[in-house]
């Protein structure tokens, strides 16, 4: 029984990678739970992250996050529906391996009959670009405060379009890595992995905001922080479980480990923060548990609430020391803790996925099942490798491509006035 439990939860993993007919029958469960997890998915960025990421910035700048996540939206909406799907889900002839094609542009094909699995296209579309929008939402926590609002948007086409598209396609899209058996069941290296170094790469590429690292850049509203960060645990809810893409025993169990992670994470960061800094914090409690819910993504759905608790407590004590190390070793002003949170949490998910899905440590099975632990790491390795390598590389490129056209970063005077007035002509309190 268990055996055929783990093929039916390695079997969601696959699911993207499925063909589409006319000729199955809508699962009106499956599909509600996914309209839901849609819904929970858009509801991270907004306003989840905007009011996570805009209550973390400096007064004079929260309006830029709320315009930059909310631009960001519509322009992944619109590119996604256009052909962005479509390379991340097509059919790539010769390049499947790589990339998808452009047969679904604009959704071509795609009806009201379009159904597999029990759910519409129309849904899975829909699903699959509410993660193609969170992803370079995620990103701008790295050059927070200090890049161009036109170099925003260019970056975010560009990155979507040539980083976040092939990586999704190797994938979900029956690429590559997915062909190896690369488990990843809701985005361990999709999303977090992929936009942590896009992050760390980009803030390289900017340089430090003035004063940084001298001068103390605090929360301008913890209250909003807090907000929306419980909007992001509500939401992910719909991240992992939503990625089971049924509304069966494999999301319940993601379910339940997403929200295991996510206690565990913000009780091991509290604590790391208690014992050396003598007093726990708000912002601390918090980002433990973003750093507990991105480091379960890859995993949610092939482990027990056991092991979601140790990738939890490893994803709090990590991460923490993470982003000690990349801010006062290394000096490097990303600004919003993305790389050491969201890249490094990836980076051990991905990792532990291996570790913690064998049924000998009580996980619910691979997605390939003559799989062995050992190589089974060497997959994840593999394709945490792959994704850093792709996701640092163009990052870099599309970041010199913009500063060499229209330029990247603010000057030093508009640095000083904040984004609000210089690109917005707008203030975020008026009091």
């Amino acid at each position: 029984m268990k055996g055929s439990r783990s093929v039916l939860w390695a079997a969601a993993l696959l699911l993207p990678a499925v063909a589409w007919g006319a000729d199955e029958t809508v699962n009106p469960a499956n599909t509600a739970w996914m309209l839901t997890s849609t819904a929970l998915v858009l509801f991270m960025t907004l306003p989840g992250l905007a009011l996570f990421y805009g209550g973390i910035v400096r007064t004079k700048n929260v309006l830029s996050i709320f315009m930059q996540c909310f631009a960001i939206t519509c322009l992944v909406s619109v590119l996604w529906f256009g052909f962005v799907y479509s390379l991340a889900f097509g059919d790539g002839g010769v390049l499947q391996d790589w990339i998808g094609g452009l047969e679904k542009s604009f959704l071509a094909g795609v009806g009201v009959d379009t159904v597999s699995n029990g759910i519409p296209e129309t849904v899975f579309s829909a699903f699959q670009m509410t993660f193609a929008i969170i992803t370079p939402a995620l990103v701008i926590g790295g050059f927070a405060e200090r890049m161009k609002f036109s170099a925003v948007l260019w970056f975010s086409v560009l990155w979507l379009i040539f980083v976040y598209a092939p990586v999704c396609h190797w994938v979900w899209g029956g690429g590559w890595l997915s062909k190896l058996g690369f488990m990843d069941f809701a985005g361990g290296a999709v999303v977090h992995v992929n936009a942590g170094i896009a992050a760390l790469v980009a803030a390289v590429v900017l340089g430090k905001r003035r004063g940084f690292p001298q001068t103390l850049m605090l929360p301008h509203n913890m209250t909003m922080v807090f907000t929306g960060a419980a909007m992001l645990w509500v939401g992910w809810f719909g991240f992992n479980a939503g990625s089971a893409l049924a509304a069966n025993g494999s999301a319940g169990m993601a379910l339940l480990s997403t929200h295991t992670a996510a206690a565990a994470g913000s009780l091991a960061w509290m604590s790391m923060e208690w014992i050396r800094h003598g007093k726990p914090s708000i912002l601390g409690i918090v980002t433990g548990m973003v750093a507990g819910l991105g480091t379960v993504t890859p995993a949610s759905g092939f482990i027990t609430p056991i092991g979601a608790m140790l990738i939890g407590i490893v994803a709090g004590v990590v991460c923490y020391l993470a982003t000690q190390f990349v801010k006062r070793k290394l000096q490097i002003d990303d600004s919003l803790d993305v790389s050491p949170v969201h890249g490094v949490g990836g980076v051990i998910g991905t990792l532990m996925t291996a570790l913690l899905a064998a049924p000998l440590m009580g996980g619910l099975g691979y997605s390939t099942p003559t799989a062995t632990m050992g190589g089974q790491l060497w997959v994840q390795l593999l394709g945490v490798l792959a994704t850093t390598v792709w996701s640092g590389g163009l990052t870099y490129v599309i970041c010199k491509a913009i500063d060499a056209t229209i330029g990247l970063r603010v000057s030093s005077e508009e640095e000083t006035e904040g984004l609000d007035l210089v690109f917005h002509d707008e203030k975020g309190y008026n009091l």
